[in-house]
């Protein structure tokens, strides 16, 4: 391993900050306003670290966005359109034919919410349930002073309080949008009758994840994006890419709208925008807002004890995820990005270690890796080549078509790219930007690379499994010094 990338990693990862040397926390009480991961990580860890934790949780059940209303009931209904879509489609191997048909929505949705409820109880209820240590109190928490929360007529003092209670879709201010029965990811998986057609606000993560899902159980949807692309803090040749899959599935993808007014007419939904510099006029039967989130930090008592928000109300926290007020720390989506799950539980972990002991250790998001679950799947990790370059790196990117992957010609599936950044100098990873059927799978390797100061030469000279999609990494690793077109398949 070099020099460079091991003095790369001791500023910018958590591998080189030593693992807690902390003392335990023995009687000591952390309360904990939310339910979600962040909320179960912090008392699992206040209680591994010998203190008690009070969970406080008022609004969605217990377990929070995630297995509620987010990444659970999401996933498993994106490969259950997935599936039907796959059924319905000409098989890409000679002599197979194929078919598919949606013969019960309802059904379903059904079997999500049992997913639902049986994840909910065996990973959020039953995981709590026999550690005498974690108390769960339904209702809605309000700060009095630093150390004490008051629920239901009751104060219950602690020697920390941690704030962790999420966000929630947030709903542009547009004219007549107030007025019409719109959808959110929250309301949309639990619809049980199928949309004639789909109108989604919206061109990230979420609208596009809802967008194909809707698109490929035979609703007809438009995505209305107000940037000139979808996915924009990407770079033009991903989104491009993948607007191009998408729309040709049959999704219409309409960017640089201007929404100025919604309005109903009838039993279908009206949009009134400026598309491109031109007036235009959109219906649906439903449409569903996807642009953003807003924090829960209403009716928390944060005025009264002096808690700080930023502009858009999200919970101003420190690097070791305290607020301004000594005592409080706050963890997941009620103080920003990134929202993800993972990142929520990691930072609910962390802000019970440094509340209850003396670890003191920061938060570090400098290899964190994210998925875009549409299909194909957008992966990414670090920086792409314009955010290397931006920071004054000496960074190339390498691309790799997926036709150029055995496994992907094998499976007749070459949708996407492999992308690799390094640094010329040091040959270490920058980034990873994948495109590609299950992308999400192949971005660990990239991030523990970044993580522990892996040079692009070493994964190159890894073994990877002959007709495996990881190979992918490799032979992109291998096409920074080499022609891939004059590359053995095995001999690589």
């Amino acid at each position: 391993m070099s020099d460079c990338c091991s003095t790369n990693r001791t500023e910018n990862s958590t591998a080189t900050v030593p693992e807690a040397r902390c003392t335990r926390a023995d009687g000591k009480h952390l309360l904990i306003v939310g339910g979600g991961g962040a909320a179960f990580a912090a008392a699992l860890k206040a209680s591994g670290l010998g203190a008690r934790a009070t969970i406080i949780n008022d609004g969605l059940p217990m377990g929070g966005t995630c297995v509620n209303v987010g990444c659970v009931p999401s996933k498993t209904l994106l490969r259950a359109a997935e599936t039907l879509h796959r059924a319905q489609s000409p098989a890409p191997f000679a002599g197979i034919a194929t078919t598919g048909r949606l013969t019960d929505f309802a059904a379903v949705v059904r079997q999500k919410r049992e997913l639902v409820e049986a994840l909910r109880q065996a990973k959020y209820a039953d995981v709590i349930g026999d550690d005498p240590r974690i108390q769960f109190v339904r209702g809605r928490g309000r700060l009095i002073d630093a150390r004490t929360v008051e629920v239901n007529g009751e104060r219950l003092r602690g020697d920390a309080v941690l704030l962790c209670t999420g966000a929630r879709p947030a709903a542009p201010d547009i004219p007549g949008l107030a007025d019409v029965p719109f959808l959110t990811n929250e309301s949309a998986f639990e619809l049980t009758e199928l949309p004639e057609s789909l109108l989604v606000l919206g061109g990230r993560y979420i609208a596009l994840e809802c967008a194909q899902l809707f698109s490929r159980l035979g609703t007809r949807v438009t995505v209305l994006q107000r940037s000139a692309r979808i996915l924009p803090t990407e770079s033009p040749a991903l989104t491009d890419e993948l607007t191009a899959h998408l729309k040709a599935e049959g999704l219409g993808v309409v960017t640089g709208v201007a929404v100025n007014r919604v309005s109903k007419d009838g039993t279908d939904v009206v949009v009134e925008a400026v598309v491109n510099g031109q007036r235009e006029v959109i219906r649906a039967s439903r449409v569903l807002v996807a642009t953003g989130r807003t924090p829960n930090a209403d009716g928390l008592g944060l005025d009264q004890v002096g808690v700080q928000v930023d502009a858009s109300g999200f919970i101003q926290a420190d690097a070791h995820l305290q607020t301004a007020v000594p005592g409080i720390y706050a963890a997941g989506d009620v103080i920003g990005e990134p929202m993800f799950v993972y990142t929520a539980a990691y930072e609910g972990a962390l802000a019970a270690e440094n509340a209850l002991t003396d670890a003191a250790r920061p938060r570090d998001y400098a290899a964190l890796p994210w998925v875009v679950f549409t299909d194909p799947q957008v992966a990414g990790v670090g920086l792409d080549l314009a955010q290397a370059e931006a920071a004054g790196l000496a960074a190339e990117a390498s691309t790799l078509p997926l036709s150029q992957v055995p496994r992907s010609l094998a499976a007749r599936d070459t949708r996407g790219f492999i992308q690799l950044i390094r640094d010329r100098e040091t040959d270490c990873l920058l980034g990873a930007r994948i495109l590609a059927p299950e992308g999400g799978e192949l971005l660990m390797e990239a991030a523990l690379a970044i993580r522990h100061g892996i040079t692009v030469r070493e994964l190159a000279s890894a073994f990877h499994p002959y007709l495996t999609l990881s190979e992918g990494i490799k032979v992109a690793a291998l096409s920074f010094g080499k022609d891939v077109n004059k590359l053995s398949c095995c001999a690589a």
